[in-house]
């Protein structure tokens, strides 16, 4: 054992000790009084980065909650504003019926007029006074409005909300009021070439959806809209279709005798075929009146389940399809010397300009059903190649918007096409208000992930920061143990040089 006074190596080794054990005293002392396990950098830097990012996005997830939380109180208001536009349409259209029955007079339909024009008025404010935190939203500014949902850069949801408002609520409307044609000659013969041949050459579009025929078929709105209606692209793109077709013959009724040796047929079509549906033969001798004609043709028609209806109006020949095109062909021949049979077609089928025969020979007339299109939002066609048989003026472009301010209800005509636009606008505005729903349930689920992946954030960013205290507790009372050793052992370390005071005895 070597003996020196100047250097007290037991006393240092044990001096060090007791500092690295005061310096692990204090940090589990700092650890206990805070509660965190890391209270600076040197506690764990590695730790402390990643808590820190735990804690950063647990902070940003919170609030792409409370994003999310705006969001959908944004949206309860816009559908709240919406459920009352919905009201207001449902009283006009209902208004709109009642002005479709001719039972009123023009007083009636002008007061009816004027209380629609009071709602559509109610429907413009409501849309324009909507609003949430001073953001205008249903007055066609709510487009492309960006919620921050998620606790990185670009986690974004878009919500865009369609105006509301009375000149922007319609529909966009394609009316064409169903064209005529005659021709001395078969029916095949009398459309040949003309816009009342649906030629397997030409195509309908709409909204970028072709029709092209099989065939050549007679132009037909009823196809048309059989075809708008069954299409899923245009069922979604909003976009249907009507079609009705009423001849009322250009002339009154006279009954006709058929001379002696004469025949007369007089083919029905209906629909786009070029075939007749069926022939009515009168002999000789025989005469035809408007009674027993009408009579035949609603026989043969039931008989073959067409959907043509014939009837008199102010004595003339009345046939009605639902939207098919009716086609009149009447064919008159003479078994030996020519009789005296006069036929007009004028008084058959509505046409533009009247054929008569006064020997043998055929005429037809053609008369097309009236089409009107409607979507609710913005959409192109075109008609080229049978639009004058449509009755469209402009063959190609896009379809015109009817907004709620055009509305007219003061004839039945113009009440039956309000009905049709108030139909569709109430459409839109369902459709706008599902989309708010979706939208509401989209940031709910948004809010419930966030909160969830909050809790989980912070649990992780807990088990790396904050302090175990039952381990921590353990371990300062070690330290504190050893703290009490340490200054008793350097106690004793000092007393160790005051042995060689014995040597010098």
């Amino acid at each position: 054992m070597a003996l020196r006074i100047n250097y007290n190596f037991q006393a240092e080794f044990t001096h060090a000790n007791i500092v690295k054990t005061e310096r692990n005293l204090n940090t589990s002392l700092e650890r206990l009084a805070t509660g965190y396990r890391i209270n600076s950098a040197k506690d764990d830097a590695a730790g402390l980065f990643i808590a820190d990012q735990l804690n950063l996005v647990a902070m940003a997830l919170e609030q792409g909650s409370r994003n999310s939380q705006d969001g959908i109180s944004a949206a309860q208001i816009a559908e709240a504003s919406l459920s009352q536009i919905y009201s207001k349409l449902t009283d006009i259209y209902t208004k709109a019926e009642q002005a479709a029955t001719d039972t009123n007079d023009a007083n009636a339909r002008l007061a009816l007029q004027q209380d629609i024009q009071k709602l559509v008025d109610a429907i413009d404010r409501i849309a324009s006074g909507a609003e949430f935190n001073g953001i205008k939203l249903l007055d066609g500014t709510f487009k492309n409005k960006v919620i921050h949902y998620g606790a990185r850069a670009d986690q974004t949801l878009q919500i865009s909300i369609d105006s509301a408002r009375a000149g922007d609520l319609g529909a966009y409307v394609i009316n064409g009021a169903g064209s005529n044609l005659s021709g001395a000659d078969t029916v095949a013969n009398t459309i040949s070439g003309t816009d009342f041949e649906f030629a397997t050459t030409e195509t309908i579009n709409i909204a970028g959806v072709t029709l092209t025929p099989a065939a050549n078929e007679i132009t037909d709105a009823k196809r048309i809209a059989d075809f708008v209606n069954g299409n899923n692209i245009l069922a979604e793109l909003g976009i249907t279709a009507t079609a009705k077709n009423k001849s009322v013959a250009s002339d009154t009724w006279q009954n006709i005798t058929v001379g002696a040796d004469d025949t007369v047929n007089i083919s029905l079509y209906v629909g786009p075929e070029t075939t007749a549906d069926f022939t009515i033969t009168y002999n000789g001798g025989e005469t035809i009146t408007l009674t027993d004609l009408v009579s035949k043709i609603n026989s043969e028609a039931s008989a073959r389940d067409l959907n043509l209806r014939a009837s008199i109006e102010d004595n003339r020949l009345v046939l009605e399809t639902d939207g098919e095109t009716v086609a009149v062909e009447i064919t008159t021949s003479t078994a030996g010397t020519y009789g005296t049979t006069q036929i007009d077609l004028n008084r058959f089928v509505q046409v533009d300009t009247n054929q008569s025969l006064t020997a043998a020979g055929t005429i037809s007339g053609v008369k097309v059903g009236d089409l009107t299109i409607l979507g609710q939002n913005e959409y192109n066609y075109d008609f080229t190649g049978v639009s004058g048989a449509l009755g469209i003026t402009t063959a190609t472009g896009n379809a015109t918007l009817y907004n709620l301010n055009s509305l007219d209800v003061r004839s039945n005509e113009s009440a039956e096409l309000a009905m049709k636009i108030i139909d569709t606008a109430i459409k839109k505005v369902d459709r706008l208000r599902s989309d708010l729903g979706s939208i509401q349930i989209n940031l709910q689920a948004i809010i419930d992930n966030n909160d969830f992946s909050a809790v989980q954030t912070r649990e992780a960013e807990s088990r790396i920061r904050n302090v175990d205290f039952a381990k921590e507790m353990s371990n300062f009372t070690k330290q504190q143990t050893l703290m009490q050793s340490g200054m008793a052992m350097l106690a004793q370390a000092n007393q160790l040089p005051q042995l060689v005071l014995q040597l010098l005895r």
